[in-house]
């Protein structure tokens, strides 16, 4: 009976405790839902100035709605920014709306999904000691006192952007549409559940300022909903024009996250007047180039921008292909293929130093020039100036290889206006580490044949070191002097060494301070017989050839070389040999004072009459050479046609007969000792090691075969025992050498 009872009674009991909780919680839900929050604006203003070391107020209303996601509103509000920031206040906008999650709070985190502001004005700034006005510890260079911020909504609002450390000062002016279709919360929720479309643009922003200390302006359209940290399943769309001097550009597409651009996927155009002002915006060390325009598609993932799809102009050469952009390294790195079908090699001249002939008259008006200039001689034809300088003095501005790496493969097809270079076609795979650009392989359509090698630049040093080394096949003699007409009537293919390396900080300077050797070889051909009859001043097969024409002699060999030591180049060997004449000379060109001093002596094989036999002297400066003969043997021979004309006029033609006494010269020896001296030179192929590593790098003078490291054997410059009288020599020792095969 007692337990009968009992029962029941614990059940009205249980109920009763269970009704009581929920009429508690009832009221706790009803207290919560019409809690008159805007009683704790003055303490929560105060609470939030404590903590933050600024001054917080909420100006006119508090409300809060509580859920899985607390929702704060308030009306009015103002956050100032610290003491050191160029804004007096962080936020200061007519209303907000802030989504706040609750259980990071406990572990000191700030984590907002979303936030909206009503006609904000926002002042962000960031020092280059990490310091930011948006960390809202004591400690503002803290990562961890950055709020994490989802969404963001601006409806007519002011930011102002100060990044001392990019050379930023940006504002920029924000704008919704239609303000007045959605509130907030609809926005976001919208964009959180099925992204903005692609046509959706309706925040329109306009701002100008800095970038890198660039003045630049830029208007556009966005979505609505701006997303700074958290991605999106669909990407926001957004598109815009901006302008910073003379360089424009032009994208839409779409991005998931505004603070990275992680999703990017957007298509752009841009054009300028320079390649190599893009460094102060973007960090890419580019040369100087005309003007140009580029086109492409751009992504980004990670640290990793990709540019596909790249149709670009620059001056008159076109350019196509693909590149990435990795900023994950020490160094970023730029790595890709670009291919041409005609490049114009004078938009390239300012990269390689060929766009400037003032050297030497740097600091004079035009008129002192002019002044200087020689007077024109009773022709009224100007003479050339000895003190002109030819070699380019265009600074070589390497310093920016320093500040990226780069692997990237350029192809162009065909090659036009080289400036008189026989230029055809050129490939090269440019790879830039550690301040060192080596370009191999380096492959070169040239004259009809192929120079191919490796070139080498070390930014390194003060100034820098500049390396080459060429390897010439197939070289047709016709065009590689395309503009003489009697060169074009030679038949005949040569082959070409150049090993060279120097420091300095133009062209003209490299040039002024190099070592190596360089070398000209050619084997059987045919080649103008007016231009070695000139050379030899053969008048009278100068007369037939001028009354019948042009004809070709054939040739036996020729070989050319030089070494080079601290810009003067000595000759060790100078030889041309054809069935009629073998020509040997020597002499000195001074890279340094840009002159020379070459006598180059004939010595015909066949009889002829009047033949004025006499060493070719060539002379002077490189901006006004000097070719001729030897006054000396040329002026004998003419005294002693005069003393005979004077017995007999027949007798006059005696001094001038040239009974022909000249030998074969030994090509096969000759032209193995010009092509051999740099069997051991090579171009270091890579770039050095990191620093630290414990790989030994070598001295980069060994590797050229600088000059003195290799001394050759005698040059054939003259026929031995009889100066007068060329005769055959035994050949040298073997040596191996890419042109033993040349020859006779």
């Amino acid at each position: 009976m007692n337990t009968a009872v009992a029962a029941p009674l614990r059940s009205r009991i249980w109920f009763k405790v269970l009704l009581g909780i929920a009429i508690v919680l009832a009221v706790l839900v009803l207290m919560v839902a019409f809690f008159p929050w805007d009683l704790l604006r003055g303490p929560v203003n105060r609470y939030v100035s404590e903590k933050t070391g600024r001054h917080f107020e909420i100006t006119r209303r508090l409300d809060v709605k509580l859920g899985r996601t607390t929702r704060v509103l308030m009306d009015g509000i103002q956050f100032a920014n610290p003491d050191w920031a160029q804004d007096r206040d962080l936020v200061r906008a007519e209303r907000a709306e802030v989504e706040v999650r609750l259980v990071p709070l406990l572990k000191r985190q700030i984590v907002l999904p979303s936030i909206y502001l009503l006609k904000p004005q926002l002042g962000l700034q960031q020092e280059p000691d990490g310091r930011r006005t948006w960390a809202l510890g004591g400690d503002t260079k803290d990562e961890r006192n950055v709020p994490s911020i989802g969404a963001l909504v601006i409806d007519d609002g002011t930011v102002h952007y100060v990044a001392r450390g990019n050379g930023a000062d940006i504002t920029a002016h924000l704008a919704l549409d239609d303000r007045a279709s959605r509130g907030a919360a609809t926005r976001i929720a919208n964009a959180n559940a099925n992204g903005n479309a692609a046509n959706d643009m309706p925040l329109r922003f306009r701002a100008e300022g800095k970038w890198q200390d660039q003045a630049f302006t830029a208007n556009g359209r966005t979505g609505d909903v701006l997303y700074l940290s958290a991605p999106l399943q669909k990407p926001f769309p957004a598109e815009v024009q901006a302008r910073t001097g003379g360089t424009s550009l032009q994208a839409r597409g779409a991005v998931a996250s505004l603070a990275t651009l992680d999703g990017a996927d957007v298509r752009f155009q841009l054009q300028g007047p320079n390649l190599a002002q893009l460094y102060h915006l973007v960090g890419v060390a580019l040369p100087d180039t005309p003007q140009y325009s580029v086109a492409g598609q751009l992504s980004k993932k990670g640290d990793v921008f990709h540019v596909q799809g790249i149709k670009a102009t620059v001056g008159h050469t076109d350019m196509a292909g693909d590149l990435s952009f990795d900023r994950s390294g020490q160094r970023p790195l730029l790595a890709g293929k670009l291919q041409s079908r005609t490049l114009d090699f004078v938009d390239l001249a300012a990269v390689i130093g060929l766009n400037d002939d003032r050297r030497g008259l740097e600091g004079q008006s035009k008129s002192r020039q002019e002044a200087a200039a020689p007077p024109p001689d009773a022709r009224g034809k100007k003479p050339k100036d000895p003190n002109r300088k030819v070699l380019p003095a265009a600074p070589l501005d390497v310093s920016k290889l320093k500040s990226m790496d780069a692997d990237v493969r350029i192809d162009a097809a065909k090659i036009v206006n080289a400036k008189g270079l026989p230029l055809d076609r050129a490939s090269a795979r440019v790879n830039l580490k550690n301040g060192v650009l080596v370009l191999d392989p380096l492959d070169m359509g040239v004259a009809g044949g192929q120079l191919a090698g490796v070139m080498r630049i070390d930014a390194n040093p003060n100034p820098a070191m500049f390396q080459t080394r060429l390897d010439g096949r197939g070289l047709e003699l016709s065009k590689l002097v395309p503009r003489s007409k009697l060169a074009a009537n030679s038949v005949g293919k040569l082959q070409a060494q150049v090993d060279l390396s120097a420091r300095g900080k133009t062209v003209a300077e490299v040039l002024a301070h190099s070592n190596g050797n360089l070398a000209l070889l050619m084997g059987k051909g045919e080649i103008s017989n007016i231009l070695l009859e000139f050379a030899g001043l053969d008048a009278g097969e100068i007369v037939k050839f001028l009354v019948k024409g042009d004809d070709r002699v054939k040739l036996r060999c020729a070989a050319t070389a030089f070494e080079v030591k601290d810009g003067l180049m000595t000759s060790r060997a100078l030889l041309l040999d054809t069935v009629d004449t073998v020509f040997y000379g020597g002499g000195t060109v001074n890279l340094a004072k840009e002159n020379m001093d070459i006598v180059v002596r004939p010595y015909p094989k066949d009889k002829s009459i009047l033949a004025l036999r006499a060493p070719l002297h060539v002379a002077g400066t490189f901006g006004a050479p000097d070719i001729g003969v030897e006054k000396g043997p040329l002026a004998g021979r003419a005294i002693a046609a005069l003393a005979l004309g004077a017995v007999n006029p027949l007798l006059a033609l005696a001094a001038t007969v040239e009974t022909g006494p000249g030998h074969d010269a030994d090509c096969a020896g000759a032209i193995q000792q010009a092509g051999a001296p740099r069997a051991e030179s090579r171009v270091a192929r890579t770039a050095p090691p990191e620093a630290g590593s414990n790989v030994v790098k070598e001295n980069p003078a060994q590797r050229m075969g600088a000059a003195g490291a290799h001394q050759p054997p005698a040059a054939p410059n003259a026929p031995p025992n009889e100066p007068d009288r060329p005769v055959n020599r035994p050949a040298p020792a073997k040596t191996e050498s890419p042109y033993s095969s040349v020859g006779p």
